[in-house]
């Protein structure tokens, strides 16, 4: 019988999509101010695997990762969540889209975790209108896409940099006494 246990820390990450720097800074600050301190934030990566935001957010699109250094419980996403859909809504550009699309969501030793307001054959309900998926899984020690996972965040330049935040996750971890592997097939869980 499997018995309920509070979860394990997660790692609270932040895509942010946009075309200027200066939406970036304003929308990262809010993030910064209500969950950070950050301690990782990319570099720009030029968006290039869809034109679905085009009409709504212009062209010349480019997405940065942000990890944030408190780590967080995984029931925290849905307020996050709705925490990030207030920022987009508060910032539209001219023609009444949005100027940043902020996607939160967490890494946990053998997951990277996306929450979403869309629902889907494969995302779970996680309450207040928020669906959560499983976008990448751990699979001989780093990240590796499934069938659903975006083909922005099944390309080398975003799994390298979440392969550095689970890094960083799993350093975490192990400074709160928490062990970075578990039962074979558990990888960065301990049962």
């Amino acid at each position: 019988m499997s018995l309920p246990r509070p979860p394990r820390p997660v790692k609270l990450v932040m895509s942010f999509l946009c075309s200027r720097e200066g939406d970036f800074a304003a929308a990262f600050s809010e993030a910064d101010r209500q969950y950070g301190p950050a301690d990782v934030v990319s570099e720009p990566l030029p968006f290039r695997f869809t034109d679905y935001y085009e009409r709504e957010m212009g062209g010349d699109l480019w997405r940065r990762m942000v990890g944030f250094e408190p780590l967080i419980s995984p029931e925290q996403i849905v307020s996050i969540k709705l925490w990030a859909n207030g920022v987009e809504a508060r910032n539209l550009n001219e023609r009444g889209g949005r100027r940043v699309n902020i996607d939160p969501g967490f890494l946990a030793g053998s997951k990277f975790v996306l929450v979403t307001g869309k629902d889907y054959s494969h995302r779970l309900y996680l309450g207040e209108g928020i669906y959560g998926e499983i976008t990448l899984k751990v699979q001989q020690g780093g990240f590796a896409a499934l069938p659903w996972t975006y083909p922005d965040y099944g390309s080398q330049p975003l799994l390298e940099i979440l392969d550095s935040l689970r890094r960083r996750y799993l350093w975490q971890m192990k400074q709160l006494g928490e062990k970075g592997k578990g039962r074979k097939g558990e990888e960065g869980r301990t049962l």
